[in-house]
C-alpha cells in the first residue's frame, strides 16, 4: 500500500512515514499542493493523508480538483481544524474520512487501511489464499494455521497482489508498491522478493506473466475466520 502524505511541515510528515512505515505502508511526502499534485501526475497512490493548511493554496481547493478530474482515490483530511462546520466542508468536498490534530499514528494507520479496504471492495480484513491467511490490517501471515514473518518489504509485496484482487501488476507498479520515489533500487530486487514469498508462503502463492508481471496465483477468499 502506497500513501501519499501532503503536509507542509516536515517534522509532522516525517513522523507520519515513520509511523506508517512501521505498520507496513509505504508512503510519499509532498509539503506543497503544487508537489501534490506533481506526485500524482508521476504515479498513482492506495490512498492520502491531506492537511488542509498549505503554503501554496488550501488542501480543500486541491480536494475539489482531484474530484473535478475524477480522481477517486481515497482521501483522509488530517488538519487541525476541527469544528462541525468545517467536517461538513470536507465530506461535501468528497474526502472520505477526517481526522483532527492531535492525532494517534496507530488510529490514522488503522483508518488508512480501512479506506483502501472498502475502495477495493471487501468487507474484511481478514484474506484466505489456499492455505494462507492473511490480516491486512495487522500485516499478520499463516500457512496452515502456523504464523509466517514476513520482511517489510515482503509484505507489501504481498499486499499489492492481495489489493490487485487477481489483476496482473507490472514490475513499475510493484516497485511503486514497495518503495519510494527517491529509493534506489536495484533492477533484481523485485525479483528476489517474490522469491522469498513463494519459499516461505508456497510456490504457487505468485504467479508470473510473462512479459507483463505478477499476480496472485491463488483465490482470494475475503473474509476469512
Amino acid at each position: 500500500m502506497h500513501i501519499l502524505i501532503v503536509e507542509d511541515n516536515a517534522l509532522v510528515a516525517a513522523g507520519i512515514r515513520t509511523g506508517l512505515d512501521l505498520h507496513g505502508l509505504q508512503a510519499d511526502i509532498a509539503g506543497t499542493a503544487a508537489a501534490a499534485q506533481a506526485h500524482l501526475d508521476a504515479r498513482p497512490y492506495d490512498a492520502c493523508v491531506l492537511d488542509l493548511g498549505l503554503p501554496d493554496g488550501d488542501g480543500m481547493t486541491l480536494l475539489r480538483h482531484w474530484r473535478a478530474a475524477g480522481n477517486a482515490m481515497p482521501v483522509l483530511i488530517l488538519t487541525a481544524r476541527g469544528t462541525l462546520q468545517d467536517k461538513i466542508a470536507g465530506f461535501q468536498e468528497g474526502t472520505d474520512d477526517y481526522l483532527t490534530k492531535p492525532f494517534d499514528l496507530p488510529e490514522l494507520a488503522l483508518r488508512l487501511q480501512a479506506l483502501v479496504r472498502r475502495a477495493g471492495g471487501r468487507a474484511s480484513d481478514r484474506v484466505r489464499l489456499g492455505e494462507c491467511e492473511i490480516d491486512m490490517a495487522g500485516g499478520a501471515v499463516w500457512l496452515a494455521g502456523q504464523p509466517v514473518e514476513l520482511a517489510r518489504r515482503e509484505w507489501a509485496l504481498l499486499a499489492a497482489l492481495v489489493q490487485a484482487g487477481g489483476r496482473v501488476l507490472s514490475t513499475a507498479q510493484l516497485h511503486d508498491s514497495l518503495y519510494g520515489l527517491d529509493e534506489d533500487v536495484g533492477s533484481n530486487t523485485l525479483n528476489v522478493h517474490v522469491h522469498h514469498l513463494r519459499r516461505k508462503l508456497g510456490a504457487d502463492l505468485i504467479e508470473t506473466v510473462r512479459g507483463l508481471g505478477f499476480r496472485l496465483g491463488v483465490s482470494a477468499d475475503p473474509g476469512a475466520r
